[in-house]
């Protein structure tokens, strides 16, 4: 009874379908009355009009295909037997036999095959005489093409259906790992206002206790840890606002505590390890950094660093310039590599915006780039005396 169940409903099938079925059933039962007149000089009208009639079935293949490909069979099967041997409609059988291995079980298509070609044998031998065998390789040979060509679309369809599926796990499985990075980029975030505000806060507290205990005996000496307190809550302030700012940075990670300007020559050396020939030149006096600017310094070192590992290719070598003026940092990444090469969505990737996100926050800005004659450049500027002030 599976094979009667239809494989969709006529209601449910667009009109582009129907009109190319149409176009499909004219052209099988075109293609059939040539034969006809060829094979004899005063073809019968009622032949003719059998045989055209004969791929109207066609026009619902796509719905019952083992039916219609039962009922031309069984058609042309009566025509042979009465004597009509030309008023067999191959073209209709061929693609009803296509139809069937592409839309059904692939065993439900072997079978059609196998039926159809014992009724070719059956029947050349009957009415092909002598020369029967030339025309059984013809004839089986446009029955394996028709099954092959339907086996072939049947594999390609599942195959896109497949594909399709994937696309869409991998989606929702996206969705679900961008959640849990966004909650553990939360968390790590919360780590470093710990790390940091609280720090801030803490020496607020302990300055401001001993201004009030000071204020008695030496005034002036309690307006100068006061002016430290004050000075002491612009900065984690700054800091407060930038590490909410960097809440729009994609997630990270991990959940280590913030590294800093002391953990450059570490990272250095992991990128070293990973096959990256690194350099790292400091030129210049480094001032009393921030939590935060140093923060931002290792991250834009590391993403740069991280896009030349990705794309730089086999045999790059990267150096990293970090160069103080006053009140300002400025820092080149360059590398040697196949950077230049790639589009620039491929080189730096998404995590450029969030750099740039991070740099403002200190009043400056972040270039990227070819090199030439090639390899690929990371250009930062922060100016380490703005953002600490309300």
């Amino acid at each position: 009874m599976g094979l009667l169940r239809p494989a969709g409903y006529p209601a449910h099938r667009a009109a582009g379908r129907w009109v190319f079925d149409v176009l499909v059933t004219l052209a099988a039962a075109a293609s059939a009355v040539p034969v006809v007149i060829h094979a004899d000089d005063r073809p019968q009208r009622a032949v003719i009009a059998a045989l055209a009639l004969s791929a109207v079935p066609l026009l619902v293949r796509r719905i019952w295909p083992v039916p219609v490909f039962g009922v031309l069979l069984a058609v042309s099967l009566a025509a042979g037997l009465a004597g009509h041997s030309h008023g067999v409609n191959a073209a209709a059988l061929l693609i009803a036999l296509y139809t069937v291995a592409a839309m059904r079980p692939r065993r439900d298509g072997l079978a059609c095959a196998a039926l159809l070609e014992l009724a070719v044998v059956a029947g050349l031998l009957a009415f092909a005489g002598a020369g029967w065998w030339y025309d059984a390789f013809f004839v089986s040979g446009m029955v394996a093409a028709a099954l092959g060509l339907g086996l072939y679309s049947a594999t390609r369809r599942a195959y896109l259906a497949e594909l399709h599926d994937r696309a869409e796990r991998l989606e929702r499985e996206r969705d679900q790992q961008g959640a849990l990075a966004a909650a553990a980029e939360r968390a790590r975030i919360a780590r470093e206002m710990h790390d940091i505000v609280a720090h801030h806060l803490t020496v607020m507290v302990t300055l401001s206790d001993a201004a009030v205990a000071a204020s008695a005996v030496s005034p002036e000496r309690a307006a100068e840890v006061m002016g430290s307190v004050s000075s002491t809550g612009r900065r984690a302030l700054a800091d407060t606002r930038r590490l909410l700012g960097v809440l729009r940075q994609p997630p990270g990670e991990n959940l280590q505590p913030v590294p800093g300007m002391a953990q450059l020559d570490l990272l250095i050396d992991q990128v070293r390890s990973a096959g990256l020939d690194t350099t790292l030149e400091i030129h210049g006096a480094a001032p009393d950094m921030t939590a935060g600017a140093q923060l931002t310094v290792y991250r834009l070192v590391q993403e740069a660093l991280t896009n030349t590992l990705k794309h730089g290719g086999a045999g790059a070598r990267a150096a990293v310039r970090l160069e103080f003026l006053p009140g300002e940092l400025r820092m080149h990444i360059d590398d040697d590599g196949a950077g230049a090469a790639a589009p620039a969505s491929a080189s730096i990737g998404s995590g450029l915006a969030g750099m740039q996100e991070r740099v403002r926050a200190y009043g400056g800005d972040v270039q990227a780039g070819p090199r030439r004659p090639g390899g690929w450049r990371v250009a930062a500027r922060l100016h380490l005396d703005r953002g600490d002030a309300p």
